[in-house]
């Protein structure tokens, strides 16, 4: 059997692996290794080791020795062979199967330590922040749940269990994807796939935009403003009438979407939007006198991995290496993604944002280090002297969040935001009854720098700037089913309208002020 040289380093390495391995006296005094055995041994009923070390340590071995040879294939075997190393294998899809949720509520400073501490166990995910007096949210891994809750437990802190299985939760969340007859079905009928019974993948969106582009070209115009990490296309969507008064620029609204990767309530809501102004001839006043840029999607990688890897993956899909990068002395793969809702150069790096890659808030190298925010940034500074309103979509908790996030000083203008955010919170109570908390992020759920809306207000300098949390408040969470689409989308384009109409009054009141004067 002739072996390929890749197949022949894996040989080395597994040689050299067992020849170390199988000595604890190699790297260990007789003491350390007597100790480390004892220690195993102790830890039976945990790892099924039977009271040897070998197998943790031969692993270890492996993956380094490996590591270093695959380095130098990469670096000097492939160059002249014409070979490639497999690195990039497809990951498997995360499971979680048996993890839960549990929602706590901390009644003392004492208690809100404790859940600080104990969410620092392995794969533990903080959903909701950990605040005095409010209800937090937390994903537990089978390996500590049992310990957690016998933990708060003992502690006497309040807790309920939202889920006892979250893979079963993910399944039940989208319906199965329509079959390929079904699916051409669909597009002979309405000339697109795209339905508000389900979330879909990145590509039907792009052939929504598409579609629209094509059918209401007097509508809509697709503008392309860069590509991702992985080169999937951006493009937001400009809605006009091209209508306009002389001597009178036209506001702009300009709304986007799916920033964090798991919030696939926030797309989906986004392209209902979209729906309701090209297709519904109802809102045509609304085009008539406003421009309107919508981004259904900035974290496309991220959006697109939530569905074949990670459901629960927040970040963009960046490679960012740790430490010194992946060297040979220091082999290190790095821990994807950046957080792109803390990448924005706004206090950049500040208070609640992380300079850890494997951080899910990790800030990026720099500020717009990642192409998904630079392109956004740049074609809002580009627009800035007629954007009037920015909004960014989120989820979840129902919120209605003004500026600033990174402190809690309140903005010079912060009674005129939450005059209008009133108008369209109010608006948003009287089609299903939804109750949206309005206020700062700092004084609803905790302080962090970097993010879009503060970018928007302070450096574009965008007077009405806003982050809306959509539903739920945690039943479901970030697995909101698809069938609440539509009615949040319902929602939330009421509240939308409000805003508009209220931008209307104001430049109509401007104008009849300078008429007088």
């Amino acid at each position: 059997m002739k072996l390929s040289p890749l197949q022949w380093l894996a040989v080395v390495a597994v040689i050299v692996v067992v020849s170390v391995a199988a000595s604890p006296a190699a790297d260990t005094p007789p003491a350390a290794a007597a100790s480390a055995t004892d220690t195993a041994e102790d830890d039976d009923d945990d790892d099924g080791g039977g009271g040897s070390v070998f197998p943790f340590r031969a692993l270890q071995l492996y993956n380094t020795v490996a590591g270093y040879l695959e380095y130098i294939f990469d670096i000097v075997i492939a160059p002249i062979t014409g070979g490639v190393s497999n690195k990039k294998q497809t990951p498997s899809r995360v499971s979680y199967k048996k993890f839960q949720i549990i929602r706590v509520l901390p009644s003392d400073e004492d208690e809100v330590l404790d859940i600080e501490a104990m969410s620092e166990e392995p794969g533990v995910q903080v959903w909701m922040p950990i605040r005095l007096n409010k209800t937090a949210d937390l994903v537990l891994p089978p390996s500590v749940a049992r310990d957690v809750k016998r933990f708060l437990t003992q502690r006497e802190i309040n807790f309920i269990v939202l889920s006892s299985d979250l893979e079963r939760s993910i399944h039940k969340q989208n319906p199965k994807s329509p079959s390929i007859n079904q699916k051409s079905e669909l597009k002979a009928t309405k000339g697109h796939v795209m339905t508000w019974t389900r979330y879909h993948r990145y590509q039907d969106i792009l052939d929504y935009l598409m579609y629209l582009s094509e059918n209401y070209p007097h509508l809509v115009e697709l503008l392309p403003i860069g590509k991702t990490v992985e080169g999937r296309p951006l493009k937001v969507v400009k809605i006009s009438s091209g209508q306009t008064r002389e001597n009178v620029v036209k506001p702009a609204i300009w709304i986007d979407a799916g920033i964090h990767a798991r919030e696939w309530i926030s797309p989906a809501v986004a392209l209902f939007i979209l729906r309701q102004l090209v297709e519904n001839k109802s809102y045509r006043t609304l085009i008539s006198e406003i421009d309107w840029y919508i981004l259904p999607m900035i974290n496309a990688d991220g959006y697109e991995y939530s569905h074949t890897v990670d459901r629960l993956w927040r970040k963009s899909r960046r490679t960012a290496a740790t430490k010194s990068g992946r060297t040979l002395w220091d082999v290190s793969y790095g821990c994807e993604g950046v957080d792109l809702n803390r990448n924005w150069d706004w206090h950049w790096a500040g208070v609640g944002a992380s300079q850890d890659p494997c951080s899910d808030t990790f800030a990026g190298s720099h500020a717009f280090s990642e192409p998904e925010t630079r392109a956004v940034s740049d074609f809002i500074l580009d627009h800035r002297d007629r954007i009037q309103v920015y909004l960014t979509l989120h989820s979840y908790s129902q919120m209605w969040l003004v500026p600033w996030s990174h402190t809690k000083k309140l903005a010079d203008d912060y009674d005129d935001m939450m005059y209008l955010a009133r108008q369209a919170t109010e608006a948003i109570q009287k089609v299903h009854g939804s109750h949206y908390q309005l206020g700062t992020t700092p004084s609803l759920l905790y302080t962090t720098s970097g993010c879009s809306d503060d970018w928007a207000k302070g450096k574009a300098g965008i007077k009405y700037s806003y982050t809306i949390e959509l539903p739920d408040k945690g039943m479901y969470g970030f697995l909101l089913p698809a069938e609440k689409i539509v009615t949040t989308g319902k929602e939330i384009f009421t509240g939308i309208k409000s805003i508009a109409k209220s931008i209307l009054k104001i430049n109509s009141m401007k104008e009849k002020t300078k008429l007088r004067g």
